[in-house]
């Protein structure tokens, strides 16, 4: 192996690419030079730690966020540990006044600090930012500190504060992580749309089929699905057909879990048949189950994408006359649990195929379904 050269930039920049090997990352030679020596021996510990992929390409984006806001800010890399008066003025910088921003343009983020971060692609949002990606950074920032065996103000009354009043001054309203949740009409519509048997639409088919019966996948788990993580399973009798065929799904280490325990749900009947038509058409015999079919009807050796099992979702709803941005892959684990509510589905019978650990956010679908065409919503 070619020893590393001895410009800082260059040395970063092979020693991201050795954790990519573990942690997929775009944007390696952008990364190296917002990122510090220190930054990538703390994502390198990480990785030893064996913190999930998900995880750490989420700490490393927020990492590259703050330090090149923190430049742009103040002119320096961003101290650790970080001081209080820094994280004030992330939050003033973040969450902000639109209305009072009209008024008096130093409101909020100033205009060289918004413009820098735009120059790198880092800053897309023209207004504030969600509360929620404010909390996320700075509890990513939080975890960074302590991976280095310091102490930050993150758990400062001030900052707390700070964040708490901000929220309040400028209400907004929190919406689903997918506009509308792909329940069980809008899932037949979606299959319709994949009725050859061209490789595409077979994978597709067994794509939006699994991930839906599968208790809503999330779309980092279906494009991770490998083969040794299914087992066949006795086929289940039924009383008014031939038997069905059925699978067990072993998830692994997922976003909720730490993979020591054997997390497992179960397909049965169609999702199974979809599956195994898709393994037997693309000749799939160990690795991946879902992957790239390239213009020839090639199909990859690599897995897909989890962005593209949200592209594919996105195109079959544009093909069964939904609008595009409606949908997204979310809206298959939203609407297994909408679904099940509709159907009357116990909530634990559902949770245990779903795998959500809180109880308080599985529940808001059934509660939205009962709701919506409950008593209640049509006293007039």
């Amino acid at each position: 192996m070619t020893e590393p050269r001895r410009n800082p930039i260059d040395r970063r920049a092979y020693e991201l690419d050795t954790i990519a090997a573990v942690l997929p990352m775009e944007r390696r030679d952008e990364l190296a030079e917002l990122l510090t020596d220190k930054d990538v021996e703390t994502l390198r510990h990480l990785i030893n730690q064996g913190m999930g992929d998900n995880t750490l390409r989420a700490l490393v984006s927020d990492l590259a966020y703050i330090e090149a806001w923190g430049l742009a800010a103040t002119g320096h890399s961003i101290p650790w540990p970080v001081p209080e008066a820094l994280l004030l003025k992330f939050v003033a910088h973040h969450l902000w006044d639109p209305e009072k921003r009209g008024a008096d343009p130093g409101h909020g983020m100033p205009k060289d600090v918004d413009e820098s971060l735009r120059r790198q692609n880092l800053l897309k949002s023209t207004g504030p930012h969600a509360p929620a990606t404010v909390r996320r950074r700075l509890a990513n920032w939080s975890t960074l500190t302590r991976w280095r065996g310091l102490e930050g103000a993150f758990a400062s009354p001030a900052l707390k504060a700070a964040i708490r009043l901000a929220v309040r001054a400028v209400p907004r309203t929190r919406r689903r992580k997918s506009a509308k949740a792909v329940t069980g009409d809008v899932l037949a519509k979606l299959l319709a749309t994949c009725a050859t048997e061209s490789l595409r639409d077979v994978r597709d088919r067994a794509i939006l089929m699994v991930a839906f019966a599968s208790g809503g996948r999330r779309r980092s788990e279906i494009a991770g699905l490998r083969i040794d993580q299914l087992s066949v399973e006795g086929p289940i009798e039924v009383a008014d057909g031939p038997p069905l065929p059925s699978l067990a799904i072993h998830l692994g280490r997922t976003k909720t879990t730490s993979g020591e325990q054997d997390d497992v749900v179960y397909l049965t009947g169609r999702p199974v048949e979809a599956l195994n038509a898709w393994i037997a058409a693309a000749k799939i015999s160990g690795g991946s189950v879902f992957r790239g079919i390239g213009r020839w009807g090639t199909v990859s050796k690599r897995a897909l994408d989890p962005q593209s099992v949200n592209a594919i979702l996105k195109q079959r709803a544009e093909m069964a006359g939904f609008e595009r941005d409606e949908f997204s892959a979310h809206g298959l684990r939203s609407g297994y649990l909408t679904e099940a509510a509709n159907r009357g589905v116990p909530l634990p019978e559902a949770m245990e195929q779903s795998r959500h650990r809180s109880v308080q956010q599985a529940s808001s679908y059934y509660n939205n379904a009962t709701r919506r065409s409950g008593r209640a919503a049509r006293l007039l």
